[in-house]
């Protein structure tokens, strides 16, 4: 079912589909709300699944015309709060798990679980050069017919996702986490990353990995930034489904935290 909430002076988007425990899906950047179906063809057995489209993505508003990953965490907090949700397992994708790691540090106790795909502690250099490219005039008559299927609100609402993208790479501040930072995370975490992610190297999860004191990680091989589509999905949905049903301490010892055999 889909619906609209007032938070924050924001209209979000958003579906609510399942029973059972809240999980959020949080998409990628340019992305929407709606991408997980190509990820989950149902909402995981015994979940609630909501699945927002983030501030100024899709059919949500963005009347500030700014966007920091610390505010978008803040959105979904007070959406959590609209539901009356006081904790939930959570999803997120590229943005979606910039915006976790927010959520995790600045309010730890109401994420349980958290899978965290193809995100990054902070830019690196090669991120920010694709950031820069990110232009008008570069992109293609297939990317605008791609982005108003996704984005609903007009051609601005595009051109702003685009400027904030550009945006990105110049943010020293937004994306910033240290270790001592992501060491207050609570919840437990599985960490995947593709080996050829262009965006962000290994590293990064790496880094993740090590300092986030519950957490395992899971390199896809061959996988680039988002390896949960296609081919991918099946193996995804499997070790995120056994992840998040595990209720075991001692994550770096689980052994959903690894892909299920072929």
């Amino acid at each position: 079912m889909s619906r609209v909430a007032d938070v924050n002076g924001l209209q979000i988007f958003y579906r609510d589909e399942g029973e059972g425990d809240p999980l959020l899906l949080l998409h990628g950047f340019t992305g929407c709300g709606d991408d997980w179906q190509h990820v989950f063809t149902a909402p995981p057995a015994g979940y609630r699944v909501i699945a927002p489209d983030l501030r100024g993505h899709g059919q949500s508003t963005n009347p500030s015309g700014t966007f920091r990953f610390a505010d978008v965490a803040r959105d979904l907090f007070a959406l959590m709060d609209k539901l009356g949700l006081f904790r939930a397992k959570a999803i997120g994708m590229s943005a979606g798990a910039n915006t976790l790691l927010h959520m995790a540090t600045q309010q730890p106790h109401r994420l349980t679980a958290i899978i965290h795909v193809s995100g990054t502690p902070h830019y690196p250099d090669q991120a920010r050069e694709i950031m820069r490219t990110m232009t008008e005039e570069s992109r293609s008559k297939a990317d605008w017919e791609d982005m108003r299927m996704r984005h609903r609100l007009g051609d601005d609402q595009i051109r702003a996702l685009w400027r904030h993208v550009r945006e990105f790479a110049e943010d020293r501040d937004d994306m910033n986490f240290t270790a001592a930072t992501l060491q207050r995370i609570t919840a437990r975490t599985l960490i995947v990353h593709g080996d050829r992610d262009p965006l962000y190297p290994v590293e990064q999860a790496l880094e993740l990995y090590r300092a986030i004191p519950e957490s395992a990680l899971w390199v896809v091989p061959s996988g680039g930034h988002g390896p949960i589509f296609g081919a991918q999905a099946g193996p995804f949905v499997a070790t995120a489904t056994a992840f998040l049903q595990d209720p075991a301490p001692g994550v770096r010892g689980m052994s959903g935290a690894r892909p299920p055999a072929n």
